[in-house]
């Protein structure tokens, strides 16, 4: 009998292939290479590849056998995610296998702004000698703001907290009870910004966070804050930050990440004051060791048939049939309820009811979860480490199950309690022979539309003409609507409108909305279908 065929696409670490072990048979490919990719990946069952290659549409329908891809490393931009998932091929990663690095990176680049070490290190290469020109400043006693407490932001504190600075964080989802048990000091991103000296950005780029550290931000600081961004390019404003510098309205920077790039100019580089690295922050040998040997212990799983953890799509393992298609349903259940959330969240409740509750249903928990974290924390969540975020904020979760179900024949819900007290209810089944999701609940109000690539709630009280300034205010955005419900608890009451929608809804444009319906909430929800 054949081995099963993995094809490693890129150059990885030899205890890579040591972690897949004896069972295989292994080949190798210049991913890089269109033309030898393409009929090398035909008859294999799994392909390794870290950035070069890329894993598209066209590649996927020339593996006729291919049943996972795995990426030795964090990101997925080089993987069509959503064409392998339409083929039902698996894609996995290595989540936090660059976790570390990437914290020291930041930490690295704090310390060369602190210290003026990349301008001073090039005037003595050549043959200057300017000890009074590239005087710094210690850490001891500063504030440091942290934007963003995940993981990689929680190793950062722990690690400076060894130079006997003052902690403080911003991030509207992790709870101050659970930072001050760290030593850090939970703030409004505006007194952040005001009350520190160096700011580290440690956030996921969202449509929320793009440009969060720009012009109105960059006037609150101190003149003399120095701001490292070893997240993602654009969370911080480069024109910005550019303009502040000029003005000494800041004092320097540590940049790892570019709104775009390859970046090999920038305004930016003209500043001494400004150190820059060409995004390193996964590159060290130990990163590329545990991500190859993490996606290589997934490949093994997956074609053995077993559940896998890292897995950001397709599912394996011994999941009930039944079961399977609320996998996706309650993960975008999740995200939809994150979402909506106001507050950190105190505790995560999923319940599944109807007929397939006398299943093992496990994995919706773990999917809702994944869901919900998946949009509050800059870490990248899988259903393995969902647990373990939830844990380390104190968050309670629980999974309650009946084969009752009122009016669907099966029903998930996520119910979310908030520190402030409020909760965010969101419910959903899945329908008909293609298992179609439907959104069913939203906080109470009964709705039927089906689960969208791009969904919006508008909260407001009753009147007339709220659909149609709403509906009037998409169209001049050129915004497509493909469903609305309208839901009340009665007339003049609470109301709540569900959009789905043709593409994003940018920020402004849902901003406008609210503004002009008089909405008490507006959301709009992105989602990988």
């Amino acid at each position: 009998m054949s081995k099963p065929v993995v094809l490693i696409a890129e150059e990885l670490s030899p205890a890579t292939v040591e972690a897949l072990g004896p069972d295989f048979e292994i080949r190798h490919v210049d991913g890089a290479d269109r033309a030898a990719l393409l009929p090398a990946i035909a008859d294999v069952d799994a392909i390794l590849v870290r950035s070069a290659t890329k894993v598209d549409a066209e590649a996927l329908a020339a593996a006729k056998k291919l049943k996972v891809v795995a990426r030795a490393g964090v990101g997925l931009d080089n993987v069509d995610v959503k064409a392998a998932t339409q083929a039902g091929v698996m894609v996995v990663n290595a989540p936090t296998s660059n976790i570390v690095s990437a914290a020291e990176l930041a930490v690295a680049l704090l310390l060369a702004c602190a210290r003026n070490i990349a301008p001073a290190s090039n005037a003595l290469k050549a043959g200057q000698w300017k000890r009074s020109k590239y005087s710094g400043v210690e850490l001891t006693d500063k504030t440091v703001g942290i934007v963003g407490l995940g993981r990689i932001g929680l190793l950062v504190a722990q690690r400076l907290s060894a130079f006997g600075v003052k902690l403080v964080a911003y991030d509207p989802y992790v709870q101050p009870a659970r930072a001050a048990q760290l030593g850090i000091r939970m703030l409004p991103l505006d007194d952040l910004l005001a009350e520190s000296d160096f700011i580290t950005v440690h956030l996921p780029k969202t449509p929320d966070t793009i440009g969060l550290i720009g012009e109105e931000a960059l006037r609150k600081v101190k003149p003399s804050v120095r701001i490292v961004n070893a997240a993602r390019g654009g969370i911080v404003d480069e024109h910005a930050l550019y303009v502040a510098l000029k003005e000494g309205r800041v004092a320097g920077a540590g940049l790892d990440v570019y709104a775009t790039e390859p970046c090999t100019d920038s305004p930016l580089f003209e500043f001494e004051s400004v150190v820059v690295t060409p995004h390193l922050g996964a590159s060290t040998d130990e990163a590329q060791e545990k991500a190859g040997i993490a996606v290589a212990r997934s490949v093994r799983l997956a074609l053995a048939g077993e559940l896998v953890p890292d897995a950001v799509n397709v599912q394996g393992g011994s999941i009930a049939e039944a079961v399977r298609p609320g996998i996706a349903l309650a993960e975008n259940l999740g995200r939809i309820a994150g979402s909506l959330a106001t507050a950190p969240l105190e505790a995560v409740e999923v319940e599944v009811l109807g007929e397939v509750a006398s299943n093992d249903v496990k994995i919706l928990e773990l999917s809702a979860l994944k869901g919900v974290f998946s949009v509050l924390v800059t870490d990248p969540v899988s259903y393995v480490n969902a647990p373990v975020l939830a844990g380390e904020r104190g968050v309670t979760v629980s999974l309650t199950t009946s084969t009752e179900s009122a009016s669907w024949r099966n029903t998930v819900r996520v119910h979310l309690s908030l520190t402030d007290g409020q909760t965010v209810v969101v419910g959903g089944t899945v329908t008909g022979p293609r298992n179609i999701q439907r959104l069913i609940e939203i906080d109470g109000f009964d709705i039927d539309v089906p689960v969208s690539e791009h969904v919006a709630f508008l909260r407001y009280t009753d009147r007339p003409g709220v659909v149609g300034n709403a509906g009037r205010l998409l169209g001049e955005a050129d915004i497509n609507i493909g469903g609305m419900q309208v839901s009340r608890d009665e007339a003049g009451g609470q109301a709540l409108i569900a959009l789905t929608v043709d593409s994003a809804i940018p920020a402004d444009v849902l901003a406008r909305i609210a503004a002009e319906v008089g909405a008490v909430s507006a959301r709009s929800v992105d989602l990988e279908l």
